[in-house]
């Protein structure tokens, strides 16, 4: 077992400030894991309801009654799977001497769970836990954790093999099950078929019009399977930053598979060998590395944007903090330099720098506000953003 010392940290923190904090996350992504981790360091009373399990599910038949004496924490997962206990979250929260504070844990975005914004508005705050990363695998297993991504199981699978498989059937899985219990009624061949044809487009910009002519249906339906996907967590979109230059700025946003190991399943990518050969490589290479960006300089999902023009100048990331900006530029190469892009964004968008994180094993700068990154020394160079 992998041990996730920032987010026990992290959660540590957050739950001395808020009555209720959610830990949201893709299904199998090390929630439950970190719940009882984090359970274990706290000297406090600690209650545990799984409601995929009957007997909690019958405990809680009356949420009032259940809950309001119980003291110390109490954590409820799969809390998608019952959000009337969000109004019953409320009440408790606001009881002028409650015994108790709360960690729900939900495999969907805040946006998905609608009862929550609209119950504990104010009260609670929600923490997205994502796979492992490059800090807590070492930076020595970059290429494993690349390959076969950041779920735990997939990543700690003994062989390949079984990796390969435990993929194959979450993607399953995710889609016959967990997706109906988000109550979306879409057929899951009809999803598979959509978030293979994502992961084909892994890295470019969302297309409507294409998408839609393949599937036979209205912008507006493929727009709402993409959407749908995003609200689970496994779909990334990267929105466009744009502003009144005198330049045409691309306004679609690029579209992500979010785990490097999905991505790869859905590609029918097995083997290091067969991902670098795959016309999707460089693709797969800057979606991770953006990834692990977002997490090293600690961006919120509104901080973070790519740039372009259709001129052809570009930006692979881009992240917005008060007002400093941050630009990225993801190269695998080992000998990356300065393209007229690069100098375009900077004057453009008045950055205080540019990263350009390449395949090498040095760090050394290409300019005055452009800098190498080694992706060896990733989160030995990049720092947070405060």
């Amino acid at each position: 077992m992998i041990q996730r010392t920032n987010e026990i940290r992290t959660l540590q923190k957050l739950l001395k400030d808020f009555p209720v904090v959610g830990i949201i996350g893709a299904r199998q992504v090390g929630k439950t894991t970190l719940a009882r981790i984090l359970s274990a360091t706290l000297s406090e009373p600690v209650t545990h309801f799984d409601l995929e399990n009957p007997e909690d599910l019958a405990r809680l038949n009356d949420p009032m009654l259940a809950l309001k004496d119980i003291p110390g924490l109490v954590i409820i997962d799969e809390i998608q799977r019952y959000q009337e206990l969000f109004p019953v979250l409320r009440v408790l929260t606001d009881k002028p001497q409650k015994k108790s504070h709360f960690l729900i844990l939900g495999s969907a975005s805040p946006q998905l769970l609608q009862q929550s914004s609209e119950s504990l508005a104010g009260r609670i705050i929600y923490h997205e836990l994502k796979g492992l990363s490059l800090e807590e695998v070492g930076m020595k297993n970059f290429k494993k954790l690349w390959l076969r991504g950041g779920f735990p199981r997939s990543y700690l699978a003994n062989s390949l093999e079984k990796s390969i498989v435990w993929r194959r059937s979450f993607i399953q899985t995710f889609l016959e099950r967990d997706i109906p219990q988000l109550g979306i009624n879409i057929r899951s061949i009809t999803l598979r078929r959509f978030w293979t044809m994502v992961a084909h487009y892994h890295g470019q910009l969302w297309n409507a019009s294409e998408f839609s002519r393949s599937f036979g249906v209205a912008d507006t339906t493929v727009r709402n399977y993409l959407d749908l996907l995003t609200s689970a967590l496994v779909i990334r979109q990267l929105p466009p930053w744009y502003e009144n230059l005198s330049k045409r700025q691309v306004k679609a946003p690029k579209i992500f598979i979010m785990d490097s190991g999905l991505l790869h399943s859905l590609l029918g990518i097995e083997d290091l060998e067969n991902l670098e050969s795959h016309p999707k490589v460089g693709a797969s290479w800057e979606g991770f590395v953006i990834d692990q960006l977002i997490r090293i300089t600690g961006a919120r999902n509104e901080e973070c944007y790519f740039w372009g023009t259709y001129a052809g100048a570009e930006l692979d990331l881009l992240i917005i903090s008060g007002n400093k900006r941050f630009g990225f530029e993801v190269k695998r190469t080992v000998s990356p330099s300065i393209t007229p892009s690069m100098r375009n964004a900077l004057s453009d968008l008045n950055l205080e720098r540019i990263d350009v994180v390449h395949a090498g094993e040095n760090t050394f700068q290409l300019s005055d506000r452009i800098r190498a990154v080694s992706i060896l020394n990733l989160y030995k160079d990049i720092e947070p953003i405060s």
